[in-house]
């Protein structure tokens, strides 16, 4: 992150927002809604790194209409896709060969999806774009926004582009156009999950003083066309247990969409021991299980992807607000990792967002901090809702058994109001042990037709970036990828990157290992930004309009 520079092209808007997900867009659509209420002109940008809003888009999903009503409390009518009600919730204990099934009357509410929808998320975000350029909204996909830019007291001015056609040197090529900055009153980062600009405001305004750190998981997500006799349109399945070991946190879900399509995926917490454990592996491992499997015979696959997800919640929950800028969404971590959700609250906060800077623009203020927004969050129902789920990824750290049945008692007995405020213990990257402490694992080969190695599933994706350019995964310091990760924990990067992204070569010989790093494979999905036991991988933008291009997930 640098001050302006002189030589690049500047736009001037009223706010700028950087990411085109729920969070960032609602916060685009509710400041057009309150100007035009007041009879006000707000000029209002959105950033949106993928190709088109979207396109890097993945959640499960099943989503709570509560975020949406307030935003557009019309939006049956108005054709959002958003149709299918779920209909029936189960919820599987899942051993390697067999399932118990647990009663509906004994599931926390967190589980129980009445009144919900099975959604695309990916669609949601394009109808939402939509109507956020009917408002007046100006989108421009395919710029990342790759630096922030301050003024001269240090406050948030706006966020410039990447500049185009810089090839892998760093050289100038002959398709080089330098960034683009976009200058506002207030900047909002809507960047979702570890977002990049969000992760080095958080380190420089120091926003995590008051909050634990964050922890994660990794979500790996196919979408089927299945057989039409297989399919219960609404039914939304969830499960635990096999394939991953009872200390180990992690469940998968299985949506059934409209037209014979299922989502299916699978989540671990990147806060698991062992080095040799591969996210992908288990959720292929997963699709096998008898009754799993059944589903998916006959069908087909059609889209994969993966994306990392928030799970501290209220503990991790950084200061949102620093002078010139808030964080929204992902980016601040609004996820309620117990319900699996997250659309409706970062449609919240980024309402809250919007109504605190369209206030302070008609009194003439810029780039100050805004309180308004943390005050408005601290009396919201997105609080109340975080605060009876805050427990939930502390206690299954104890393990699946123990863990789900201390969180049942919290929600059941305790209604979410224990009087105590339970802590996550140490971050992600921390919870790496030495490979010596384990045996690899030795996963089945896949069949090709219910489970698929990495790379076929890959082409799923639609990822790609322009070859010649800059590696946006950058390692501080290359020899620790040899000395220290691979020499203590066999590399986990081979294995916890959902893409074939990290490699380990050798010589015919089988001396000289290094680190072969396949960017062109990137989903920028994040995970190794966060699980890098050596914290040495750095996750960049690479030029605009690469990555994924999923098609509705």
């Amino acid at each position: 992150m640098t001050d302006s520079a002189p030589e690049r092209e500047s736009m001037e808007y009223d706010v700028v927002v950087v990411g085109g997900g729920p969070s960032g867009l609602a916060a685009a659509i509710r400041l057009k809604q309150l100007a035009a209420e007041k009879g006000q002109e707000l000029a209002v940008s959105v950033l949106e790194k993928g190709s088109e809003v979207g396109a890097h888009i993945l959640s499960g999903a099943v989503m709570d209409p509560r975020g949406l009503d307030e935003l557009f409390p019309d939006w049956r009518e108005m054709g959002a896709p958003a149709t299918t009600e779920v209909t029936e919730d189960r919820f599987l204990f899942l051993s390697e060969k067999g399932a118990r099934r647990v009663p509906n009357l004994l599931l926390p509410g967190c589980f129980q999806n009445h009144g919900n929808y099975i959604i695309s998320l990916g669609n949601l975000c394009r109808w939402l774009a939509e109507q956020a350029e009917a408002l007046g909204v100006e989108i421009y996909p395919g710029f990342a926004a790759s630096e922030v830019v301050f003024d001269d007291n240090g406050a948030v001015k706006g966020v410039a582009t990447g500049d185009m056609g810089v090839g892998k040197e760093g050289e100038q090529t002959a398709n080089y156009q330098p960034g683009i900055e976009l200058h506002g009153k207030y900047t909002i980062f809507a960047e979702g999950c570890r977002g990049s600009l969000g992760k080095e405001l958080t380190a420089k305004f120091n926003l995590g003083a008051n909050a634990e750190e964050a922890v994660y998981g990794i979500g790996l997500k196919e979408l089927w066309d299945i057989d039409p006799a297989k399919h219960q349109e609404g039914l939304v399945v969830h499960t635990a247990g096999w394939p991953l070991d009872s200390k180990t946190y992690g469940g998968s879900f299985l949506y059934h969409a409209a037209d014979n399509q299922v989502a299916v995926g699978y989540v671990v917490g990147l806060d698991y021991e062992n080095p040799y454990l591969s996210p992908y592996e288990e959720f292929q491992r997963y699709k096998t299980h008898p009754k799993i499997r059944a589903f998916f015979e006959g069908g087909k696959r059609v889209a994969y992807g993966a994306r990392a997800i928030n799970a501290g919640g209220l503990q991790s929950l950084p200061k949102l607000v620093f002078p010139g800028g808030m964080l929204v969404g992902d980016n601040a971590g609004f996820l309620n990792a117990s319900r699996i959700k997250g659309t409706h609250t970062a449609i919240k906060s980024g309402m809250m967002a919007a109504e605190a800077a369209a206030d302070a623009i008609a009194e003439g203020r810029e780039r100050d901090e805004l309180a308004a927004y943390p005050e408005a969050y601290s009396k919201s129902w997105v609080r109340k809702e975080l605060h009876k789920g805050r427990n939930f990824k502390p206690l299954m750290k104890r393990g699946l058994r123990l863990g789900s049945f201390l969180f049942g008692v919290d929600q059941v007995l305790f209604r979410g109001r224990a009087p105590w405020t339970l802590k996550h213990g140490h971050t992600d990257h921390a919870s790496t042990k030495p490979k010596a402490n384990f045996k690899p694992i030795d996963y089945p080969k896949p069949d090709g037709e219910i489970s698929f190695d990495r790379l076929t599933n890959l082409s799923f994706s639609a990822t790609n970036h322009e070859e010649n350019q800059p590696v946006h995964l950058v390692l501080k310091e290359p020899s620790v990828a040899i000395d220290t990760n691979l020499e203590i924990y066999d590399a986990p990067e081979q294995r916890y990157c959902p893409a074939g992204v990290y490699e380990i070569v050798r010589d015919d010989d089988g001396s000289n290992a290094r680190l072969q790093i396949n960017a062109q494979n990137c989903v920028h999905c994040k995970s190794c930004d966060i699980k890098d036991p050596t914290q040495n991988i750095n996750w960049t933008t690479p030029e605009g309009g690469g990555g994924p291009n999923y098609p509705n997930m």
